[in-house]
């Protein structure tokens, strides 16, 4: 017999975990939560400096990466996953952004009904527990721990005062009333400890006693009778086993293990799933369409004092900053060292930000090691909207198959005019004044690559993805023929079935995915218990009042 439970949650991520939590509180349901990874324990996942371990590790990281892009050169570009209690959550970079109001605002254009500023800014709030962030803007009694990094390193204000020196304004709090400029970037990090969905929602769920965690449990398909969602059937050890929904399955497995997952099970364009040899029990021809991310380069300088953490990579180093870590939880392993931050537009005509950096006083490599002998600094820059689109679709009904992903990076002209301005832009506030007693020779790009033909030719070598997948059940108007849930999540033509994560955003957000997507969890938690919906906020955004004539 199988087991039966209220509801299902495939995936214990950002939102999977989110929903744990806010559909068992009440006492009333049991939740069931299947998770293909295994436990978050250890320094290598709960130590923030640590980041770069987990995300290179195939037991807690699904290890996808793309076919051959063709505007890159034909790269295949790793797209890492979360495979651990928490999801990405536990092996992102805990860099914390809300997004641009606007960017909330388009999804409501975009079909997303309900899904604007006003509607979710009361969701931002509740998950929240910022130390220091704008008054009636933020939350403070969430269970998700925001806070700022110490900044003690003295390159973190002199990349903002540069900023300031450039023309571009400085915000108190880039998540409150005003995102663009340059600021203090806030990290999800409590008590020196990375503060993933997993211990903010997660383990306090499981000590209720109504919700079943499965670690190891790889969802092969939804049951379906008809065009209604009855159940899962996933696999544990080699055994194939069923779990019943009396209320609903809710899919929150990732931009990319979501679309595929419905595509198992029988959902999504026919000849996708004719392909793949899978019968198609309910045509749908957004599942795993409209695949978009951000790029972004390592803009690294010399730094001309010793002053850098590039002094810290040392293996003696390491490990008394290790050691630090294990016995007080505070010091260089107590961050991700993402402490300063920007967000500017790339030309006058553009409403909001559409350039981000990630500030980090260290030169390295993707891989975490040192790009290079002695002091270095870099930030890490990028165009927020690109336009081009991509794909995940499956090969087979086999659930241990990596689904075809194809992003098609770079595949929209206009894509390369904005990544042409974020080197541009980056380059001169560099040489600003404030930076001038630590900023060397241009390791990266050079200061020989100047024209467009140079420039570009630099991006398709160098870019790499800032693993902010989105957008392969976009949620919209049940008239859009590509969207694939509604505005409360629920699979368009299927009974009981919703998708919840961020595969459903229509657009990708003006930064970092985990707040969003942690939204998102919190969002459709009401609209699955059928609760009232938050009164909507009256607060309105800062809009540079010269957006039309001035790119600053």
């Amino acid at each position: 017999m199988a087991e039966a439970f209220d509801f299902i949650i495939i995936g214990s991520g950002s939102a999977g975990s989110v929903m744990a939590k806010r559909l068992s509180e009440d006492g009333k349901n049991t939740v069931l939560v299947l998770e293909y990874g295994g436990t978050d324990r250890g320094p290598l996942i709960q130590m923030p400096s640590a980041l770069s371990y987990p995300m290179s590790m195939p037991l807690y990281n699904w290890g996808f990466e793309s076919e051959p892009e063709p505007h890159l050169n034909n790269r295949k570009l790793a797209t890492p996953r979360g495979k651990v209690m928490g999801g990405s959550s536990s092996i992102n970079g805990m860099v914390y952004v809300r997004g641009h109001a606007r960017d909330f605002d388009t999804w409501a254009e975009m079909g997303a009904a309900g899904w604007g500023h006003a509607d979710v800014l009361p969701y931002f709030k509740r998950m929240e527990n910022v130390e220091d962030g704008e008054t009636g803007w933020r939350g403070t009694d969430g269970p998700l721990f925001v806070k700022k990094g110490l900044r003690k390193n003295p390159l973190y204000q002199a990349f903002i005062d540069s900023g300031r020196q450039a023309g571009y304004p400085v915000s108190a709090d880039y998540n409150g009333h005003q995102q663009e400029g340059f600021a203090a970037m806030e990290m999800t990090v409590h008590n020196g400890v990375r503060w993933s969905t997993a211990n903010a929602y997660l383990k306090p769920a499981l000590k209720s006693g109504n919700v079943k965690l499965i670690k190891g449990a790889l969802a092969r398909r939804v049951l379906l009778e008809g065009k209604r969602a009855t159940g899962v059937e996933y696999e544990v050890g080699g055994e194939v086993l069923t779990a019943t929904a009396r209320r609903e399955v809710i899919i929150a497995a990732s931009t990319i293990n979501s679309p595929a997952i419905l595509q198992r099970s029988g959902i999504g364009p026919g000849q996708v799933l004719n392909d793949a040899g899978i019968p198609v029990v309910h045509a749908l021809a957004g599942v795993g369409e409209n695949l978009h991310d951000h790029l972004e380069v390592y803009f690294q300088l010399r730094c001309l004092q010793p002053v850098s953490l590039n002094r810290d990579l040392g293996l003696f180093s390491k490990g008394m900053i290790g050691l630090q870590w294990l016995l007080f939880k505070t010091g260089l392993g107590a961050t991700n060292h993402f402490e300063s931050c920007g967000f500017i537009r790339s030309k006058a005509g553009i409403e909001y930000p559409d350039i981000q950096y990630h500030f980090l006083p260290a030169a390295m490599r993707y891989d975490g090691k040192a790009a290079f002998a002695g002091d270095g600094f870099q930030v890490h820059v990028g165009p927020m909207r690109t336009k081009s689109r991509g794909f995940v679709r499956v090969r087979s009904n086999d659930a241990k198959a990596h689904p075809k992903i194809l992003f098609n990076y770079m595949s929209h002209e206009d894509d390369w005019e904005e990544f042409r301005a974020c080197i541009r832009h980056t380059r001169e506030i560099m040489k600003q004044a404030a930076l001038a007693p630590y900023a060397g020779e241009e390791i990266q790009p050079g200061a020989e690559v100047i024209s467009d033909e140079q420039i570009d030719n630099f991006i398709r070598e160098h870019c790499e993805s800032a693993y902010h997948p989105c957008g392969t059940n976009k949620m919209g108007s049940v008239k859009d023929k590509l969207a694939v849930v509604d505005p409360e999540c629920r699979v368009i033509g299927i009974q009981n079935l919703r998708v919840v994560d961020s595969s459903i955003m229509p657009q990708v957000t003006n930064g970092n995915l985990n707040a969003p997507t942690i939204m998102i969890g919190e969002k459709a938690s009401d609209h699955i218990l059928g609760k009232q919906m938050l009164p909507p906020s009256n607060l309105e955004p800062w809009i540079n009042p010269n957006w039309k004539t001035s790119q600053r």
